[in-house]
Order: structure tokens, then sequence, then C-alpha cells
């Protein structure tokens, strides 16, 4: 049980720093490819790297009907329609504001799970975590508002859609996905993102603005490995294992390795304020996780 608890927080904190740094990651991208271009092409390699790790594995593609019907769900309102709005949106929205209007995903999570899972337990402690790490997230990108929000208002609503879109997605697949893979269910769903995204870009984005550079290709092959492959299969094993509202709190720590990951790559400034609301941030994860330690620890001495 001790090294069933240990996996599950050590995958936990890896998938804090590596989506943490897939904003980067995508800030990279973008100085050489077009939004969609960037992420079809991140979706495509990703599927073929599912694939092949399939193969090695002998891990067979459940096509029953209510896991073709999961497939399509995940491929359009987890994949092409969320990522699509949210690569767009980062031409324009600055990536603090972004990090903020994000952040509702965890609320939309608790709203979901109320009245569709009622098992899922949200209770005072966790809704107080979240709104603790939430006002953690504001502190941190207060600046953002200092600024005409005005200029990104379309923007900020396609993140806010995409960030709800997420979180219906991830109610459902707790609800119903148990039966599923955690590797072989993001094959189809992530193929389809990588043909519509790259078509979209051939519709709709100037292909010659594209640059295959060494950043393109290191950027995209990261997000692809890593940032898609690792994080997602990585995310819907422990969908199976945690309180879905519990692992909805990854989006209030990515914004943190999003902010160190700028500092290291990018030499962003970090400052008093960060540290405060990076704090406000840990503290609201803590206590929302406080019910979880006390049952483990009560466990522990019978």
């Amino acid at each position: 049980m001790e090294n069933g608890n240990t996996r599950i927080v050590g995958t936990y904190i890896l998938l804090c720093l590596i989506w943490g740094t897939t904003w980067v990651g995508i800030k990279a991208s973008l100085e050489s490819l077009t939004p969609f271009m960037s992420a079809g092409t991140r979706f495509i390699l990703a599927s073929l790297v599912i694939y092949l790790i399939m193969q090695l594995k002998k891990i067979k593609l459940q096509t029953d009907k209510q896991s073709m019907k999961l497939y399509f769900l995940m491929g359009f309102f987890s994949f092409i329609i969320p990522f699509g709005l949210v690569y767009w949106a980062q031409q324009f929205v600055p990536s603090g504001l972004s990090a903020v209007l994000f952040a509702v995903y965890p609320f939309f999570v608790a709203i979901f799970s109320y009245f569709r899972i009622p098992e899922e337990k949200i209770g005072f402690i966790k809704v107080t975590g979240i709104i603790i790490g939430f006002t953690g997230i504001l502190v941190i990108f207060f600046d953002s508002f200092g600024e005409d929000l005005s200029d990104y208002i379309l923007g900020m609503i396609a993140i806010v859609l995409s960030g709800t879109m997420q979180a219906n997605i991830a109610v459902t697949l707790k609800k119903s996905g148990k039966h599923l893979n955690s590797l072989s269910m993001n094959l189809v769903p992530m193929l389809l993102a990588g043909f519509f995204m790259t078509l979209f870009s051939f519709l709709w984005e100037d292909f010659s603005s594209n640059v295959l550079d060494l950043n393109a290709v290191l950027s995209v092959s990261y997000l692809a490995v890593f940032g898609s492959v690792v994080t997602f299969t990585s995310f819907y094993w422990l969908l199976k294992r945690v309180n879905v509202i519990i692992l909805s709190l990854i989006a209030f720590i990515t914004p943190i390795v999003a902010l160190i990951a700028g500092w290291i790559f990018y030499n962003e400034q970090l400052t008093a304020r960060h540290f405060i609301g990076s704090g406000l941030v840990l503290f609201g994860l803590l206590w929302a996780n406080i019910e979880v330690y006390l049952r483990y620890r009560k466990a522990g001495k019978k």
C-alpha cells in the first residue's frame, strides 16, 4: 500500500513538472511554427509513439461501442477544440493571464463532479483548498490585470472555454472510462487531433511562415513525447486511483513550474509576489489533501 501511494505521489509530481514546462515548449514551438501546425505535428508524432509502444507491449486497442464513443469525445473535446483554443489564444493573451484563466479548471471539475459523480466527495475542505490555491494564482499573476483586458476578450473566452471542456472530459472519463487502458486510450484521440489541426493549418494559416529548424524539432518532440504521451498516459492512470478534484489541482501547480522554467530558459524575473503566491498555492493543495493524509495515518495505526 505504501509503495502504491509513493508511486501515485511520484506520478503526480512528475505531471506537475512536465505540464509546467509545456508552456515554455509551446512558446518555443511558436517561434518556428504556426499554432495549428505546431499542435498538429505534436499530436501526430505523439500518436505514432503511442502506436509503437502498444506494438512493443502487445496492447490491443479497445474497439467496443463505449470505448469508441469516448475516443471521439476525447478527440474533439479534450484535444482538438481545447488545444486549438489555447494555441490560438496564446498569440494574443499574456501567459500570466492565460494561467489565471485556465485555473478555473478545478472549479468546473468540482461542479461537474457534484452533479455527475456523487461518490466523488467535494466537501468544505476541498472547496477551501481550491479557493486558497486560486488566490495564490491571482497573487502570482496580479500584474496581468493592469493591462486593457478588452484587447484580449476573445482569447480570454477561448481559454476559459478550453478549461471547461477539459474539466467535463476529465469527469466523464472518471465516471465511464475505467475500463480503458491508460496508454491506448490516447491513440485515437491524439491521431484525430493531429489530423484535424494539421488540416486547419493548411486551410487557414500561412504555411510559408513555418520554419523547420532545430528549435521546431526539439520543442515539438518534447511536447509530443513528454508533454503528451507521458503526461496524458500518467494523468489517466492517476484518474483511476485519485479523486478527480485533487487531480485537477495540478492546474494550480503548473503555473509555478512555468514561472521557474521561464526564469531558467527565458531569463524572466521572479519577485517576492511570485513566492508569496506560490506559497498560497502549495498551502491550498496541502489543505485540500488533508483528509486523504488523515485517512492514511488512521489506516496506518490500525
